[in-house]
């Protein structure tokens, strides 16, 4: 192989390593080989050999023309930026200068400026003072519109909510004092306490005077929140709330008195409900509708009252307040009194009277729960005393009247059949429609005793003296007849007992009297007195004629017992009384019986075949006579 040709052999294998890598080459992924084959098709247009070998030559004369602009922009930014460093200086230059211009001001205004720092310093020092003053006298004083309020504008202002809260920033301001004194401002604290004190007082005395004139015009009880706000501050000072409650006192008295003047003559607006005296034909109803009247009125003054002293500490003005309502109610007791009076003198029936006693009692218990003191009780207290003592007078000269006969007789004589007389019929009617009255009130059982004591006590001495003048029997029927009644009417009603049982201890009596008249007739009857005689006197013989005699009068007896009863006692009213005489002396006679048949039965009195003298046994003769 020659040299020529291996020359050629390498140049095409470096040609063929050219062209391989070329054709490798991804010029997708080349970024700058694009953008330079981009570039390069603006100029390189024809792809032929004098382009293709002038391509290098073309390429640095464009290079050298890019470079040529490139300088040429340059050049104008340098100049630009050599004006600008020539400002620059310049600007540095004036500022030195400025600044040197500073240094000689500041040397020359240094104690100007240390002045004016020492004017700052002490105006913001003052500032502060200025502030804390404000803000003390905000606290510790009143500014001018709260000055106003506590004060008024002028004489007739009134009073106001605001009022009370103005009041109550003075009195925290007195006591914040405290706190002042004990930080060390004790003159300060003690001049403002007494400020706020002048303040208080002049408050409270033109809070006096408001509240004072309010409740003088009290027309319609128009007691407001303020009204009851003023009261409770003033509690504070006794003498000021005294005068106040005093001065509400006499206004309401008098409206009440003028109300109550109205309600008897007037009625109500429009007439209803009509006039209160219209009723005074009818006593109950008129004294009833006066004091129904006062119960309505009385306790809504007493709601009043408790409204006034509604923000007040009640534990402090109790007696106040039941005295502030005895006074009011008081003035109602003059024509209360008079009318009630003028009914009772002039009422005649003692059973209205009772009424009216039992009504005045009811409302007396009922006004003294509401009232408790004062006139008002005094004076119901008294017309009840009064209206007790009038009927029981109206009562007794009833009763007396009753018991008297017309001829003027004092006693009215017993009827032939014994029966009680009309005058204890009459006297006991009225006693029930005089107890029918009586009322569930306190004093009740006091009232129909002593109602009893004035019927019932005369009238047994009436009955007792028109007995006196009968027979043992028949006054004792009698008097049992009329004891029995009154005993009968009394039993049904409560607080009798007592009573019942001494009218039952008369009865008593009357019918141990009965039975010894009863017993002693049968034992003549039955000819028992030799007998009995002789059994009294212990002797053993008894004659056979006088058991003989004896024996046929008791057969006699034993088969119709009711014929040798007395003729008075089948009169007596009460079938219990009756069978009681009977049964007691029937008891006599089978005592008598008893001892004759012992007797007799006795071996050692020497009788003879005894069964033959007394047929039957003394429990044979008790069982037929029932005893």
């Amino acid at each position: 192989m020659t040299p020529v040709t291996a020359s050629t052999d390498v140049e095409e294998d470096r040609l063929q390593k050219r062209v391989n890598k070329i054709l490798e080459t991804r010029l997708d992924a080349e970024k700058e080989t694009l953008e330079s084959l981009q570039d390069l098709s603006n100029f390189f247009t024809d792809n032929t050999l004098q382009n293709r070998r002038n391509l290098r030559s073309r390429i640095e004369k464009r290079s050298v023309f890019i470079n040529g602009e490139f300088l040429k922009a340059f050049r104008e930014v340098k100049n630009s930026l050599d004006l600008v460093i020539t400002d620059l200086d310049t600007l540095a230059d004036s500022v030195q200068a400025m600044k040197n211009d500073l240094e000689s001001s500041k040397a020359l205004t240094h104690d100007l400026i240390k002045q004016t720092n020492s004017l700052q310093e002490e105006r913001d020092r003052l500032q502060l003072h200025k502030q804390i003053a404000e803000a003390f006298m905000a606290r510790f004083q009143l500014n001018v519109p709260e000055h106003q309020i506590l004060y008024g504008t002028s004489k007739d202002t009134p009073i106001v909510a605001e009022f009370f809260d103005v009041l109550d920033r003075v009195q925290n301001i007195h006591s914040e004092c405290r706190v002042l004194m004990q930080c060390g401002y004790q003159t300060a604290a003690v001049d403002i306490m007494e400020e706020m004190t002048l303040h208080q007082e002049g408050a409270l005395e033109r809070l006096y005077r408001w509240t004072q004139n309010h409740c003088r015009n009290l027309e319609n009880n128009e007691i407001g929140q303020l009204v009851c706000r003023a009261m409770g501050r003033l509690q504070d000072r006794p003498v000021l709330f005294k005068y106040v409650i005093d001065e509400y006192a006499i206004a309401r008295r008098a409206v009440l008195v003028r109300l109550f003047i109205e309600a008897l003559t007037e009625g109500g607006p429009g007439g209803n409900p009509k006039p209160i005296e219209m009723h005074a034909h009818d006593p109950k109803r008129y004294i009833g509708d006066m004091f129904a009247w006062l119960h309505q009125a009385i306790p809504t003054e007493k709601d009043n009252l408790t409204m006034l002293f509604k923000q007040c500490d009640k534990n402090d003005i109790s007696e106040q307040m039941r005295n502030a309502l005895a006074y009011i109610v008081d003035g109602v007791c003059h024509p209360l009194k008079v009318r009630v009076d003028t009914i009772l003198t002039s009422e005649k029936d003692t059973i209205v009277l009772f009424a009216i006693s039992n009504l005045l009692r009811f409302y007396q218990q009922i006004m003294k729960q509401v009232v408790k003191g004062g006139t008002l009780e005094q004076c119901l207290t008294d017309l009840q005393k009064s209206s007790e003592e009038i009927y029981l007078n109206s009562l007794a000269s009833q009763v007396k009247h009753i018991l008297q006969r017309p001829a003027g007789s004092a006693v009215e004589p017993p009827q032939r059949d014994l029966v009680p007389p009309a005058s204890l019929g009459r006297l006991l009617n009225l006693l029930k429609e005089i107890l029918s009255v009586a009322t569930m009130v306190d004093g009740r059982q006091s009232d129909i005793t002593k109602i009893v004591s004035c019927v019932i006590d005369p009238l047994l001495q009436s009955v007792q003296e028109s007995a006196s003048h009968l027979p043992t029997v028949d006054m004792s029927v009698y008097l049992l007849n009329c004891i029995y009644h009154m005993q009968s009417t009394l039993a049904v009603y409560e607080y009798m007992d007592e009573r019942v049982e001494r009218l039952q201890a008369q009865s008593e009596a009357q019918i141990d009297t009965l039975t010894s008249e009863q017993a002693s007739s049968l034992v003549a009857n039955l000819q028992l007195g030799p007998i009995y005689t002789i059994l009294q006197t212990n002797q053993s013989q008894i004659e056979s004629n006088l058991l003989k005699i004896f024996m046929n009068k008791m057969d006699a007896f034993l088969q119709m017992p009711d014929v040798l009863l007395l003729p008075q006692i089948q009169l007596i009213m009460s079938s219990s009384h009756r069978s009681a005489v009977q049964k007691r002396s029937f008891n006599v006679i089978v005592a008598i019986y008893k001892q004759i048949y012992e007797r007799v039965h006795d071996p050692a009195n020497g009788f003879d075949h005894p069964e033959a003298i007394f047929s039957k046994t003394p429990d044979q003769v008790s069982k037929i006579l029932a005893i």
